[in-house]
């Protein structure tokens, strides 16, 4: 029997991390991948996970761990992909290191992927991209951050990881124009050439931004980059009115897909102009007027 273990960390230490040079997120989705396959083997076969041998990593074995994920823990076809696709990646790793099982990683390799499917991405309407964009305060610090960054996620078609990465350098001025350097996923980079109103949109958040030590271009209240993921907000946060339905400012549910930037921008682009945002004074009234008012009544 060949013992598992020294496979399975060359794989995700050596293999992934520096041959071939994966982002930390797939390291992560690889390595909990097999920390449930490990987990199934061992409540299955009644061994403890250092003691799995690579010879119990069979097809037949692996069909049933995929079924698991699908009826026990109710996954989606895409993840049981995922899943699967980790498996495969092992396995090639595999038949270089221990030709005895060759035979066994061919059978692995041989399991089919399910299909999955395909649905359309939709977009934001003018009148829902415009609800989006008026939707910060523009008299506050904030909200003159939360609009530059609405505005370059549908101008641009950023990410939320593009997005929160979007370093100072990587944003020039050209006259009346900003070019923007994006560092996508899978290191790979794109440069956009954005119009009047998005720069400046960028400039008046400049303005208030401050001298933080941090380079990225959206910081938070404290002056710290942003997390590229974020905990979900409290339950009566999430909740707006008497149905309890999440919401979001343009009035579509939270979940819909007709809340994607990268769709709206690829729309806008085909045709359909970009509404720009209103400008601040039509959109908010100075602190100082509404305290008087609070007063007067």
């Amino acid at each position: 029997m060949t013992p598992i273990a020294p496979h399975i960390t060359a794989f995700l230490q050596q293999r992934l991390a520096v041959d071939r040079r994966a982002s930390p997120h797939t390291c992560d989705t690889y390595a909990y991948a097999f920390q449930l396959l490990f987990q199934f083997m061992s409540a299955v076969l009644r061994v403890a996970p250092a003691d799995l041998a690579l010879e119990h990593l069979d097809a037949s074995l692996v069909v049933r761990f995929l079924d698991h994920l699908q009826q026990e823990r109710h996954n989606t076809p895409r993840t049981r992909n995922a899943r699967l696709a980790a498996i495969r990646s092992f396995m090639r790793f595999v038949e270089y290191r221990v030709p005895a099982a060759l035979d066994q990683v061919r059978c692995v390799r041989a399991i089919p992927a399910q299909r999955t499917d395909t649905r359309i991405v939709r977009h934001l309407s003018a009148e829902e991209q415009r609800a989006l964009l008026d939707a910060p305060e523009p008299t506050t610090r904030l909200g003159l951050r939360d609009r530059a960054m609405l505005l370059l996620a549908l101008v641009g078609g950023l990410r939320v990881s593009e997005l929160v990465g979007l370093r100072l350098d990587e944003v020039q001025f050209n006259g009346r124009y900003v070019d923007v350097r994006v560092r996508g996923k899978g290191r790979r980079e794109r440069a956009l050439t954005l119009w009047k109103s998005v720069g400046d949109t960028i400039r008046a958040w400049l303005a208030v931004r401050g001298a933080a030590p941090a380079p990225e271009l959206f910081l938070n209240a404290w002056g710290k980059p942003l997390p590229s993921t974020s905990r979900r907000p409290p339950r009566r946060a999430r909740r707006s009115g008497p149905s309890g339905s999440r919401r979001t400012c343009c009035g579509t549910p939270a979940r819909s897909p007709r809340c994607r930037p990268r769709a709206t921008c690829a729309r806008s682009r085909c045709g359909s102009a970009m509404p720009a945002p209103r400008p601040p004074t039509s959109t908010c009234r100075p602190t100082r007027r509404r305290s008087s008012r609070r007063s007067r009544r």
